[in-house]
This record gives structure tokens, C-alpha cells and sequence, in this order.
């Protein structure tokens, strides 16, 4: 992807350093953030500095390697058992996580020097990086057939390029589409409480030049209902072994919207986004985050300046789930790197089969 006509990945690996686009700022900012060793990386995924399933995962599995590289050699062991504690334990709902962190800890186990353990945790956390990027790609690829010329596409939250190392998995059609010469409009949810479609979605689809307006998440069934929307394309945190998906908060509101006024409702996500081991959605852990992000606004003030502002009275009670579930019956299909199958125990399956 292009940020004033250079390309860029959301999160790689440099000289042991972890360098990130710094998310919080945007679309006012653009800033790189470095993370010198895993402590720094964990709490950049717990602060959201990266956020998005694919750039989580990939973020977490850089952080494994910077535990392995700074490891001492006496106790290594014991250093990276807590480095994969302490990064196992900052976002719980998001699958690909806990797949980036097993996956180098499997691939350095297999080692027995020191040495080779180091080498072999950079390699395969890279390589996971890289497969991200690929992966989402064909998404697009994928993803793009269903949308057609002139189509009108509803997205909710940011499962963009911001959320993946790069492309992303419910915005890869659309930049796919795009490029292919199709004309298409997005309507854009804002996304609260964090606003990710509103700072993150919007200021992609700048970058893209594709034709989109950034609406309040409650302003969705009026567009449905209108017939102004003919799609909608989401991403994933987890998807459950029977098809039930964990995505942003508001998600399921849409899905259900989008059932009753009769519109297609896919979710675009990586096959490493989906949790066999979790039998439905109802097992899927749903994170809980700060009052802050509902009791205050960020952005930019008139006079150029950065800040918060308090937007409800003190005292009042803050409930703020990340996340929530749609059940599979909500779902048309979902758009992986190895083709489209529908949100059910089998053909999730088969999906593991080849």
C-alpha cells in the first residue's frame, strides 16, 4: 500500500527493532513507532499503537523473536516462557495472536542450539509476515469477483491494509476491485468508540482514491433500508469452528440489518483467523476495554492542536466491550485465501483439508 506515493507495510522487523505505523494518530499524524525489545512490543499491542487480526499476529510473532534474540543463555528458557506469557495475555479475543505465538515457538523448539533458536524465531516470524501479506492479497483477488460495476459497499470497523502487514482481508476486494477499473462507493461506519472506520478506513480509501462517506454507526439500516447498499464485507478477530464470528463491536447490528432487508453479508479473514478448538461463538472471550474510550473523543482541535475532550457526565457507569459475535446464520459467506465457503462445520473444514 502507498502513503504519499511510498509503500509501506504496517508493522516489519529491522535490525532486532519492531517498527510499526503508529495508529493512534492517524489520519492528523503519520509517525513510525520502534519497539526496541518484546516488553516495548507487547504494550504496543495492548495500547493499540498495531491493531487488526493479521497485524496483531504478525506484530506478536516479531515480539517472540526479539524475546529469543535478547534471551540470556542463561535461563533462555525461563525468558521466553514469560515473554510468551506476557504477549499471550494482551488481547484474548484475537485468534491470530495466540496462532503468530505457538507457531515461532513450535519452529524454535525444533532447534537445540541457542543460536539456532535466535535464527530460526526471526525467520519464522517473518514468514508469517510475509504469508499475511500474500494471504490478504488473494483475498482480494478472491473477493473482488463478487463485487460488481457500480456496486455500493458497507464496511465496519478497519479490516484494511492498517489492520494486516499489508492489502487487509474486507478492503482487499474493494482495492482489487478498484484497480481492476471498477467503479464502486463504500460507506464507511464510523466505528465507536474508537472511530477506526472513521480515522483508519477513510483515510486508506484516501490514499486509494476510491469514492466513500464515513457515517454514524446507527445511520446503517437507514442506508439498507433506503437500498443504498448492495454489500457488506467485514473482517474477523475469531471465527469459531461452526462459522460464528468475533468481530468489532456493532458488527453483529449489522449482520442482522443486513439479513432483513435481504443484502449479501460476507466477512473476509485469514484461514489462521479461525479457531477449531473453539466449538461457537459463545466460547470466545470478549475483551473489555477502558471507560476512557467512551467517556472522552480524540482527534484534533480547531486551532491544529491534539487532545481528548469528556463527552458524558462523571459518575456515570462505562460498559465497553471490544468486540461482539455474529452467528453463522447471519453470515452469506466467508472470503478466505483458499476460495469462499459458507459459515458452517464442514466447509470450515475442508478448508484444512488441502
Amino acid at each position: 500500500m502507498l502513503v504519499n506515493g511510498r509503500h509501506y507495510r504496517t508493522v516489519w522487523m529491522e535490525n532486532g527493532k519492531v517498527k510499526m505505523i503508529d495508529q493512534p494518530l492517524l489520519p492528523h499524524r503519520f509517525e513510525i513507532a520502534e519497539m526496541k525489545n518484546h516488553t516495548e512490543t507487547t504494550e504496543a499491542i495492548k495500547t493499540m499503537i498495531v491493531r487488526g487480526a493479521g497485524a496483531i499476529g504478525a506484530t506478536a510473532g516479531f515480539g517472540m523473536a526479539q524475546a529469543f534474540l535478547n534471551a540470556p543463555e542463561n535461563g533462555f528458557d525461563d525468558y521466553v516462557k514469560k515473554a510468551v506469557e506476557t504477549l499471550r495475555s494482551t488481547r484474548p479475543t484475537a485468534q491470530n495472536l495466540f496462532y503468530a505465538i505457538d507457531r515461532v515457538l513450535a519452529a524454535a523448539k525444533k532447534e537445540s542450539s541457542v543460536k539456532a533458536k535466535r535464527k530460526v524465531a526471526v525467520s519464522e516470524a517473518q514468514r508469517i509476515a510475509d504469508e499475511d501479506a500474500e494471504s490478504c492479497k488473494r483475498i482480494g483477488e478472491i473477493g473482488e469477483k463478487l463485487l460488481k460495476d457500480s456496486c455500493n459497499i458497507s464496511t465496519h470497523c478497519n479490516a484494511g491494509w492498517l489492520a494486516f502487514v499489508d492489502w487487509g482481508t474486507a478492503l482487499s476486494p474493494i482495492y482489487a476491485a478498484k484497480r481492476s477499473g471498477k467503479k464502486i462507493f463504500v460507506y464507511v461506519d464510523e466505528t465507536r468508540p474508537r472511530c477506526q472506520g472513521a480515522r483508519m478506513t477513510a483515510w486508506e480509501l484516501l490514499q486509494e482514491g476510491i469514492p466513500h462517506a464515513v457515517i454514524a454507526d446507527n445511520a446503517t439500516g437507514h442506508y439498507m433500508k433506503a437500498g443504498k447498499m448492495d454489500i457488506v464485507i467485514v473482517g474477523a478477530d475469531r471465527i469459531a469452528a461452526n462459522g460464528d464470528v468475533a468481530n468489532k463491536i456493532g458488527t453483529y447490528s449489522s449482520a442482522v440489518l443486513a439479513k432483513e432487508n435481504g443484502i449479501a453479508f460476507y466477512v473476509a479473514a485469514l484461514t489462521s483467523t479461525i479457531d477449531l478448538k473453539c466449538e461457537s461463538g459463545d466460547k470466545i472471550p470478549i475483551e473489555e476495554r477502558g471507560q476512557e474510550e467512551v467517556t472522552h473523543m480524540f482527534g484534533r482541535t480547531e486551532d491544529g492542536k491534539h487532545g481528548k475532550v469528556r463527552i458524558m457526565p462523571e459518575g456515570s457507569q462505562v460498559f465497553n466491550p471490544a468486540f461482539d459475535v455474529t452467528p453463522a446464520k447471519y453470515i452469506t459467506g466467508i472470503i478466505t485465501e483458499k476460495g469462499i465457503v459458507k459459515a458452517n462445520r464442514e466447509e470450515i473444514n475442508n478448508l484444512f483439508k488441502s
